[in-house]
């Protein structure tokens, strides 16, 4: 367990620090950087490359926005097997929505009940 745990550990932060050199050695806005990290987690998916990195690493690879990407891949190529062409737009959402609510409602929350400062 603890074998994995380091290997969660150093992928995640193998990534973190890949997008934090492109952030600081590029002229790329950070938005550009977050959308295109989402993005090479599509391809990367796509290629039959990301599943089996996040296979390996866990939650290292499957918490950073590259992983977002990579599930949502996976849920349109799921829902296209399932249901056909109607699975390319419906995929995405069916697989992202669970983290998706979870991060609204938890928003929500924040917003009822904590302090906003100016």
């Amino acid at each position: 367990m603890l074998q994995r745990l380091l290997l969660a550990f150093a992928a995640g932060g193998a990534l973190s620090a890949l997008l934090q050199i492109a952030v600081d050695r590029t002229s790329l806005t950070p938005a550009r950087i977050l959308t295109g990290t989402v993005l090479l987690g599509v391809i990367l998916s796509g290629l039959g490359l990301y599943g089996p990195f996040a296979d390996l690493a866990g939650c290292g690879a499957t918490v950073p926005l590259s992983g977002f990407g990579h599930l949502i891949a996976k849920g349109v190529r799921d829902e296209i097997e399932a249901h056909g062409a109607v699975g390319i737009l419906s995929g995405g959402l069916r697989a992202a929505s669970p983290g998706l609510s979870a991060a609204i409602l938890l928003s929500l929350f924040a917003g009822i009940f904590g302090k906003s400062k100016t």
